[in-house]
């Protein structure tokens, strides 16, 4: 039997699922009106409903975030809305607080979030004996912790492989709560692992000023679907559901083709959902916004997680400075690519701050901006906004289709075309004949295979089979007409689902509590100053700096982790 393997794609909304699924995604995640994690990214009802409708055309299935911590007095609000969920035909639940599990629920899975704080065998057995079908890993792993959870567990194990990085565990970051009274686990992160701080030692001298040393690098392990999927992964996570559609659409084609290129080496996986993917733009995951990139602690080894020059993106370094000419503000630059009239391009300032420009006039290997006074001869320059790529990623758009085989059985003048399509259903026309019989055979079969054999909607036809006693002759639009029945008839077989059955539940503790501790992390800011101790430098704790806050940084280097509090 063949391994099911899951790319599962982020949605703001309605169009960019639907982008998603375009594109290549086997699975999408959507918010719903409250309680999704991103307050800015909420839904309807009916345009849930809508993505369920189109998503379940491809075998792609649609789960809905119920993934924050709720109040009592949410409880029955939550209860009502996962049961609209149900209705709306949503096929699961990724969801953070345990109350859940004790609510009224419909025949509907549940999956653990990442907010539930999976990072070790202990908790991820306690999940499944909850009653989870999946359960969704902390991304500050490494493959040999991924591997032993895999073994450990007979659910499902879903590991994000692109996007965004929190510096803290998921699931266990209060830092945002304390400064600015919105809570993460609430869906109202303030994002302040964004911000500038100074970096003081314990005896209050200065180490490092004004940098953006809590932010992330973003997470890319394209490189790595090999042995996420031969330890056991199933699913391959996308992060970014408050991202625009050109990165969904270009992020979910680069791992998609990933994706099936590894299928096509290994016959014994295969795609969870179906629909050939065909034609569209060529991604390409450098363009679009990214921090710089990084597989954290995927390796077991310290890599650098850090993106100190800022939370914006740099974008792809395009070419080096030629020669500047500031009186017209004119710049040359060494480059292979083309650039064109309203590119964003960044740059390394004097401070090594990246400065933003965007350009006027391009012509060829030149351009003009607004003040170039600040760029000189051999400085890099890179793109952040590719506005020719932006264009293509909306003009040229892949098309998704569905594959069907047709028989043709006609005997004693009864005629019937049956359809078998790739997810295994069936659609049938019959009819009795009252088609005049051919006088010129082949052209007759030319026709009837020339006919079935075409695109109705996202269904390709193919017509496998000819079983008659006798050739009758056809009129082209008789035969489209048989063919858009079939395509009418097409209905998708439905995916078995594991509807959630609550378990022991003994295992799982109280959730929400920091202990007086802001964050933890596997992320280290003594590593990525050259200070880490296990190398002979530095030691004990440091302290951050920021608008007259002031946090302890303390480091448990035989667990190699980093605590953040007050």
């Amino acid at each position: 039997m063949q391994l099911s393997l899951e790319l599962l794609a982020p949605a703001r909304d309605l169009e960019i699922g639907i982008a998603a699924i375009q594109c290549g995604a086997d699975a999408v995640y959507i918010a719903g009106p409250r309680f999704g994690a991103r307050v800015a990214a909420g839904n309807t009802i009916e345009d849930v409903a809508s993505l369920c409708t189109y998503a379940h055309r491809f075998g792609v299935r649609i789960y809905a975030t119920l993934n924050t911590l709720l109040t009592e007095e949410e409880l029955p609000e939550a209860e009502d809305l996962i049961w609209q969920y149900y209705r709306a035909g949503v096929d699961a639940l990724i969801v953070q607080d345990y109350r859940i599990i004790e609510m009224n629920l419909p025949p509907i899975e549940l999956h653990a979030s990442t907010q539930t704080s999976i990072r070790t065998v202990e908790k991820a057995v306690a999940l499944e004996k909850a009653g989870f079908s999946r359960i969704v890993l902390e991304r500050q792993m490494s493959m040999e912790r991924v591997k032993e959870i895999c073994e450990a567990v007979s659910c499902e194990v879903e590991f994000f492989v692109h996007g965004a990085l929190c510096m803290s565990y998921s699931g266990e970051c209060y830092l945002s709560e304390h400064l600015a009274g919105r809570s993460a686990n609430r869906g109202c992160c303030a994002q302040p692992c964004r911000s500038l701080y100074d970096v003081y030692d314990a005896e209050g001298g200065i180490v490092a000023r004004q940098k953006h040393i809590l932010s992330m690098k973003d997470y890319r392990l394209d490189s790595h679907i090999p042995e996420l999927a031969e330890a056991g992964v199933c699913s391959f996570k996308i992060e970014g559901r408050l991202k625009n559609a050109s990165y969904v659409k270009n992020t979910v084609r680069h791992y998609s083709n990933i994706l099936n290129e590894f299928i096509h080496r290994n016959p014994e996986y295969r795609r969870a959902s179906f629909g050939q993917v065909e034609g569209g733009f060529t991604p390409d995951p450098e363009i679009t916004f990214n921090r710089g990139y990084t597989t954290c602690f995927i390796d077991g080894k310290r890599g650098v997680w850090n993106s100190q020059d800022a939370a914006k993106a740099m974008g792809k370094c395009i070419g080096t400075v030629r020669r500047v000419d500031s009186g017209k503000n004119l710049v040359e630059v060494e480059t292979a690519v083309r650039i064109a009239n309203g590119d964003g391009l960044m740059f390394a300032g004097n401070a090594g701050d990246p400065v933003g420009m965007r350009v006027e006039v391009a012509r060829g290997d030149s351009f003009t901006v607004r003040d170039a006074s600040a760029l000189r001869p051999g400085m890099k320059i890179y793109r952040n906004l590719d506005l020719c790529f932006e264009r293509e990623l909306e003009k040229n758009v892949p098309r998704r289709i569905i594959e069907a085989s047709v028989d043709y059985h006609s005997r004693k003048g009864h005629t019937r075309f049956t359809a078998s399509f790739c997810d295994g259903s069936v659609a049938t026309v019959e009819f009795n004949e009252t088609a005049p019989e051919a006088l010129n055979s082949e052209r007759a079969r030319a026709m009837l295979e020339g006919q079935i054999g075409k695109i109705s909607g996202d269904i390709r036809f193919s017509l496998i089979n000819v079983d008659t006693d006798r050739v009758y002759s056809y009129t082209s639009a008789f035969l489209n007409s048989v063919r858009r029945e079939l395509a009418e008839k097409y209905a998708p077989s439905p995916r078995k689902s594991v509807p959630f059955v609550k378990g022991d539940t003994s295992g799982l503790e109280r959730q929400g509590e920091s202990g007086g501790i802001l964050m933890k992390s596997k992320y280290c800011v003594r590593y990525e100053l050259g200070l880490c101790s296990r190398k002979g430098k530095g030691g004990g704790p440091l302290y951050l700096e920021n608008n007259g806050n002031r946090l302890k940084l303390e480091f448990d280097c035989k667990n190699c982790e980093m605590s953040l509090s007050l």
